[in-house]
């Protein structure tokens, strides 16, 4: 059995079997929300739906993970991390079973919404659980090779899914989860550590609350996707539905903050919002992914459409930008010791608003050579910044608060990737596919130098 996890976390040979498990679980969570966009064309054809239609396989997922982190992470904070995260991962394990066996997209959708579900679960207390595994010298490092696999599986799912599917049908991208999620409870039971700061005291978790939160989110997710879609199909007009429900969103969300303020625990952890290095990061966080969202929307049409290469070639050209991250994040993680947080993620952010704008202002004629330079410097400044970034994220939350600080860091995560979707699909509203990827990566490099700016800014707030 293993013993809970004191201030210098769990030892050595508990701590890398802990970690292990770790990684194993927010490996599959993170593949899952971009490993079936490949299929999505196979499965319109096999379940006779529409191709509109189909998206929702992979909406239904990310709406799922984003409406539940923040309460699926306020519960770990009251019943103990390991508790969310093994029953998190026993119902992402049920739900790619029902996706394996669904005959018909309304519930194949739902199914997906119950692997979000378990999959909000495994992310809303991975980083917390990651703290309580390692002690504070060795949790940079932790941080570091956590945040590679959360890149790394954030654009390799296409690759795998290609690997699955050019020998299997579609199914077996969802089936392959069942035996690893097993493997994941089996192994975690043993393995991960207890909480010994539990914040239980105080009022209890509120349902109008987490309703509240689903609602919030529900609605700025799904008018967020509404306006980037209709930017990206070149509509003319007002999209006056789409503005409809994200206005409802904030007004939602409006009435969701002022009923957090003054609670012992809110479940929107405006308490930690109050610190602010905490909120200067969770700001840099939102802008950086944004960044890298517009990017990695404009870089297909950009390398595509705009300069002729094939579909393997730009596949592989990208791929210099998550290479970039896992040559740079575990240098970030030894230099996070020595130097504030603060200044190297203001430094990674600036390396990758150049790169942006380099790829923004390339040649008439470039050469691969040019892009892979280009998109490696974006990677090695995207995983300089996020290492430093994400620990900063979870260790200036008191111990107890781990996990609203690790549901938080998903939360950041994914509201700068919706934020970035908007962004890209008004710019393709307004310059089209042919003008738009190269405006769209300078908005992008804007993007990665306001969050440099957010990330300086926290070096002063440390010193205060």
């Amino acid at each position: 059995m293993t013993p809970p996890a004191s201030e210098d976390g769990l030892p050595a040979p508990a701590r890398y079997q802990a970690f292990a498990v770790i990684i194993l679980g927010i490996t599959l969570s993170v593949l899952d929300a971009s490993i079936v966009n490949l299929a999505l064309p196979d499965i319109s054809r096999d379940l006779g739906a529409s191709a509109s239609a189909a998206v929702w396989v992979v909406t239904a997922y990310q709406l799922a993970i984003l409406a539940l982190l923040l309460p699926l992470a306020n519960l770990g904070d009251r019943i103990g991390y390991r508790r969310v995260y093994l029953a998190g991962v026993v119902v992402f394990t049920i739900g790619s079973l029902a996706c394996l066996f669904s005959r018909n997209l309304p519930m194949l959708a739902a199914a997906r919404a119950l692997e979000g579900l378990g999959a909000a679960g495994i992310m809303s207390v991975n980083s917390a659980l990651v703290r309580l595994t390692f002690p504070s010298s060795m949790l940079g490092r932790a941080i570091a090779l956590n945040s590679v696999v959360v890149a790394s599986g954030s654009v390799a799912g296409p690759t795998i899914a290609a690997a699955v599917l050019s020998v299997a049908s579609w199914p077996w991208l969802f089936a392959i989860n069942v035996p690893l999620g097993v493997l994941v409870v089996f192994f975690g039971r043993k393995s991960l550590p207890f909480n010994t700061h539990s914040a239980r005291k105080g009022t209890p978790l509120a349902w109008a609350d987490v309703a509240l939160n689903i609602l919030t989110f529900s609605l700025i997710f799904l008018g967020a996707d509404a306006l980037a879609l209709h930017g990206r199909t070149h509509e003319s007009g007002l999209p006056l539905p789409a503005v409809g429900v994200l206005a409802a969103g904030v007004v939602v969300a409006v009435i969701y903050v002022r009923r957090q303020r003054g609670r012992p625990m809110p479940l929107l952890p405006i308490d930690l919002l109050a610190i602010p290095v905490f909120a200067l990061s969770m700001c840099t966080s939102i802008a950086a992914f944004a960044a890298q969202t517009v990017s990695f929307v404009a870089l297909p049409f950009l390398l595509l459409q705009g300069h002729g290469f094939s579909h393997l070639q730009a596949g592989l050209l990208i791929t210099a930008w998550p290479a970039g991250i896992v040559v740079s994040a575990p240098i970030a993680g030894k230099l996070m010791v020595r130097h504030p947080s603060g200044l190297l993620g203001g430094v990674g952010l600036v390396l990758l608003a150049v790169g942006l704008a380099l790829l923004a202002l390339l040649p008439a004629h470039p050469t691969s050579f040019d892009f892979a330079w280009r998109l490696a410097l974006c990677g090695a400044g995207f995983g300089l910044f996020q290492s430093p970034n994400n620990h900063t994220i979870v260790t200036s939350a008191p111990l107890a608060r781990a996990g609203a600080a690790s549901g938080m860091l998903g939360t950041a995560r994914l509201t700068g990737q919706s934020l970035g979707a908007v962004l890209v699909g008004i710019v393709f509203g307004f310059a089209g596919a042919q003008h738009g990827p190269t405006i769209a990566l300078a908005v992008g490099a804007f993007m990665a130098a306001a969050a440099a700016v957010f990330s300086a800014l926290r070096v002063r707030a440390v010193k205060g």
